[in-house]
């Protein structure tokens, strides 16, 4: 479920096709997000999600994989 919403809050900010976003996809590397793209990123899935990312974990986020791990944990604190 997180994954297939969080592809949907890629695909919209960065303007590419959901179906070609995996755990692997990293965001710099594969999708040449900036950091203002970084940051619209870790807001939506706050707002998405209803919950806090902490800037120090937000910073760590490479891949889709690692946003998606991000938001089970912080969801289950």
């Amino acid at each position: 479920m997180e994954f297939e919403k969080l592809k949907q809050i890629v695909a919209e900010i960065l303007s590419v096709d959901p179906r070609e976003l995996t755990e692997e996809t990293n965001f710099i590397d594969d999708l040449c997000a900036d950091s203002l793209d970084l940051y619209q990123v870790i807001q939506e899935i706050e707002e998405t999600f209803e919950i806090a990312i902490p800037e120090e974990e937000a910073e760590k986020i490479k891949t889709v994989g690692e946003a998606v791990e991000l938001i089970r944990k912080t969801r289950n604190e």
